[in-house]
């Protein structure tokens, strides 16, 4: 009986819960150490994230002969253009439409209410199973909106307290374009033989996996973003820049972010001019098409293969337990550990292949 899985799977699951049990009760030891991480986790996160995007361009250089230093200060002068550019050329048009959507703020809140106020005063006029149901969307709207709020309000959180500690960012980035290929054999090297191998190749599938999403998920956002604000455009809609600069950063929330980002824009349209808002909606739904049918498969490929109904649980369940901040890293991680999954799988067969060849 003790060779049957579910009996090894059923012993590994209450050892899991004892070790979680005593480590709960033990948990004061680890403070410090819990305080340090968190210290250097948002540094070094975005030091890692800034690898990722400018590994490519240090990769193209140093297959050129450039040395490992002029590679590194290539880097850093780009990416110091980039901000230039922004500060320069795109800053100043979204500082504008800020400013703008601010004053306006107020006739924004007020249509909105009169519109919430007209729709409930037609709901008596309504079948009384689609009452029910208007009453059931009101309270799941306010409910998203709490919570939606909860992640903005610990999202600006974070956001500040990143920018305390970004003098830290700096360093984590160089540290890691000089010796990211140490980092590797640095863990592998405690093993020996097979385990060795076995270390070596999760490595490099985790390796894989976050530069594929982290490329992958930038480039996409940025072109979506280029879609939203090319159709914004045509349709005349008011603040186009600032609403496609939100879709990009909202487009890093896999399959849920770019309809969260809508919703701005489909308010403001209706504002504006009720076919505006309905010409927005129809942007958003062609550019979401155009993302998930055309880029995302060109990009990402099959490097993920995550189910969309595993992706929503995840960043749901990220949301309640790590807020704004473990909505980014959730998707990652997630795919990080299936990574890990995988080989653990891979290696229990070919053990279990073994086995029974011997026999």
């Amino acid at each position: 009986m003790t060779k049957k899985l579910w009996f090894q799977v059923g012993v590994g699951i209450l050892l899991a819960m004892l070790i979680i049990k005593y480590f709960m009760e033990i948990q004061g030891i680890f403070s410090p150490l819990v305080i340090i991480a968190k210290a250097i986790f948002i540094p070094l996160l975005l030091g890692g994230v800034l690898y990722y995007i400018t590994e490519p361009v240090q990769r193209f250089l140093e297959k050129r002969k450039v040395p490992r230093w002029g590679s590194i200060l290539s880097v850093i002068a780009i990416l110091v253009a980039v901000a230039w550019i922004f500060v320069a050329i795109i800053a100043p048009p979204v500082t504008k439409q800020i400013n703008n959507l601010v004053d306006n703020t107020p006739i924004i809140a007020q249509e909105i209410n009169d519109m919430t106020y007209s729709l409930l005063q037609q709901k008596s006029d309504l079948p009384q199973k689609l009452e029910d149901s208007i009453d059931s969307a009101v309270e799941s709207l306010q409910s998203i909106a709490v919570n939606f709020g909860k992640w903005i309000v610990q999202f600006l959180q974070a956001l500040f307290q990143a920018m305390f500690l970004l003098i830290l960012v700096p360093f984590f980035f160089i540290f890691i374009l000089k010796d990211h290929e140490k980092f590797a054999p640095f863990i592998y090297n405690f093993f020996s033989g097979k385990r060795r191998e076995w270390v070596k190749k999760t490595l490099h599938d985790i390796d894989t996996v976050l530069r594929s999403y982290i490329q992958g998920q930038l480039l996409i956002s940025f072109l979506l973003a280029i879609l939203l604000f090319a159709g914004y455009m045509i349709i005349g809609l008011e603040y186009a820049l600032l609403l496609a600069i939100f879709g990009l950063f909202m487009n890093l929330i896999p399959f849920i972010g770019p309809w969260i980002s809508a919703v701005p824009a489909i308010i403001i349209g209706f504002i504006q001019d009720p076919k505006i808002g309905i010409f927005a909606a129809v942007v958003m739904v062609i550019a979401q098409q155009v993302e998930s049918n055309l880029i995302t498969p060109n990009v990402m490929g099959k490097t993920l293969d995550i189910h969309p109904l595993t992706v929503i649980t995840v960043i749901l369940a990220a949301g309640n337990i790590g807020g704004f901040l473990g909505i980014i890293v959730a998707v990652p991680a997630y795919a990080v550990g299936k990574a890990i999954v995988k080989n653990i799988y891979a290696t229990r067969r070919e053990i279990k292949n073994a086995a029974t060849k011997t026999v």
